[in-house]
């Protein structure tokens, strides 16, 4: 009886060894499941069942103080996936699927993280509205992505801005990543002394309650953005002992590695996307 059970034990590993042979060629190697049936020479049907069955292996990591980056990545308008990452370690450390980007979200995450017994020393997100408070309320430094900040101040004012306002406020922007957060702040507020009244232009608009309408709303929303977000933009450098990175691109990279590999797997069902996804998540290969 026992030898039996030692066989069926024996058996069973061997079958998952093979499981997790097949996953780890279908994932790291870029190999489809018509490529990997005709190198078993099975069918792909059973090519695809053993991978569903397989079960990603993780790379077993010790809780510790380290800073997290935490963003998310979408496929299409409704359905993504939420990641927390050690930019320190160069490990995930939690993901989930999700189909909004929701503070929530961000909230289940860090309670997972707290729960398992790290201890976050700051997070880098990408400034999304309500997600800051989430950690503030455990008194975790907030970093917002300064990278981002640029993005929504291009989004507002375009790459090549036409007034000289436009054009100095996106030149104060770029000079983020160098700046200290008093060079920052003084260069802001020179640029609001010397374009206030330009800001302050009104358009008559008879359709409106009001009646008029500020003529350059893009600008004063990209200041708006600069002035309110400032004090989170350089939270990096009133922890140095922390290391926290400035931006989110530590996982920007992850992301852009596991849309290259899906890519060769176009046209997959949900599940089986996810299964790649935390495959790559793992990190663990063959």
């Amino acid at each position: 009886k026992c030898r039996t059970c030692h066989n069926q034990f024996q058996s069973a590993r061997k079958d998952g060894r093979k499981r997790q042979s097949l996953l780890s060629a279908y994932v790291w190697k870029r190999q489809t499941a018509s490529q990997l049936a005709a190198t078993y020479n099975k069918s792909e049907r059973w090519i695809r069942k053993q991978i569903e069955e397989a079960e990603p292996q993780t790379n077993a990591c010790t809780p510790q103080p380290t800073p997290v980056a935490a963003d998310m990545t979408f496929w299409g308008r409704g359905y993504g996936v939420m990641v927390f990452r050690s930019p320190i370690l160069k490990q995930n450390l939690w993901w989930k699927e999700s189909f909004q980007e929701t503070p929530w979200v961000y909230e289940e995450g860090l309670k997972k993280l707290l729960t398992d017994g790290w201890t976050i020393q700051g997070i880098v997100i990408d400034g999304k509205r309500g997600v800051a408070q989430v950690f503030e309320r455990y008194g975790i430094p907030v970093q917002y992505c300064q990278f981002h900040q640029v993005k929504t101040i291009t989004k507002y004012l375009t790459r090549h801005p036409q007034t000289e306002a436009a054009q100095e406020l996106r030149a104060v922007t770029l000079t983020l990543k160098d700046a200290t957060e008093k060079q920052f702040r003084t260069n802001l507020a020179a640029w609001y002394e010397k374009h206030k009244e330009f800001l302050n232009e009104r358009t008559v608009t008879p359709y409106k309650k009001r009646g008029w309408e500020y003529t350059h709303r893009r600008v004063r929303a990209a200041y708006r953005s600069l002035k309110q977000n400032c004090f989170r933009l350089f939270t990096y450098q009133r922890y140095p002992q922390y290391h926290i990175p400035n931006t989110t691109n530590t996982l920007d990279g992850m992301f852009s590695q596991i849309k290259n590999r899906l890519a060769v797997h176009r046209g997959l069902r949900r599940d089986r996307r996810y299964k790649i996804v935390a495959a790559i998540l793992s990190g663990k290969r063959e």
